[in-house]
């Protein structure tokens, strides 16, 4: 695994005075604990350290494998993958809020023809269109979504363990799950045939852990 500047920092730190809380490691390097909790997170996950709760961080001798991590790598999105939340670019901001409540999901994804992805949109970007002066019944939501080639996506055949890095990289709470294709133009465009959420993960870890 190829770790970031920080991320290295941290193991060092670990490495030195383990067991270590995560307080004393953002003292450490002069950042809040919520700004170290994606790196921490990943490098659990990823069976660099070990987490024990009361205690702290401890760093994990590499000729001890950790089983959730590999077992994170053998599994594959497209076994755990939700259906997609999907409305298309058109529809108005209203209805697209009214669909992610109906829907109990945190984001949407906005297709165009053949379930095609052209963006996302998350209930960050509908509450500050609905805290403008927009009519939420007139805008279309393809206004307000993050378009392509902006949108962090997963594939079928995906390691479990690298779409939760991006989750926890990006802090996004789903993952658009996609199929390539060449169009007619030449040019590369991805179906969309599922969602992988943060809630799919955490089913996974208790289905792990029992």
């Amino acid at each position: 695994m190829e770790l970031t500047e920080r991320q290295a920092r941290i193991v060092e730190i670990v490495k030195g005075a383990s067991p270590i809380t995560g307080e004393q490691i953002a003292a450490k390097l002069d950042l809040t604990r919520a700004t170290l909790r994606p790196d921490l997170t990943i490098l659990t996950m990823s069976g660099v350290l070990e987490a024990r709760p009361r205690v702290g961080y401890f760093f994990r001798d590499k000729r001890i494998p950790s089983l959730i991590a590999e077992r994170l790598r053998q599994l594959r999105v497209g076994d755990f993958k939700s259906v997609p939340v999907v409305v298309r670019e058109h529809v108005s901001i209203y209805d697209a809020i009214v669909a992610m409540f109906t829907q109990n999901v945190g984001s949407l994804i906005v297709v165009g023809a053949d379930r095609v992805l052209l963006g996302m949109v998350s209930r960050k970007d509908l509450l500050k269109a609905a805290l403008g002066k927009n009519d939420l019944q007139q805008v279309p939501v393809g206004v307000i979504m993050t378009r392509m080639p902006n949108i962090i996506m997963t594939t079928l055949d995906e390691p479990v363990l690298e779409a939760a890095k991006k989750l926890v990289q990006h802090q996004v709470d789903s993952l658009p799950v996609v199929e390539s294709f060449i169009d007619e133009n030449g040019d590369e465009r991805y179906e969309v045939v599922g969602r992988f959420t943060k809630t799919n993960l955490s089913k996974l870890f208790l289905d792990i852990a029992n």
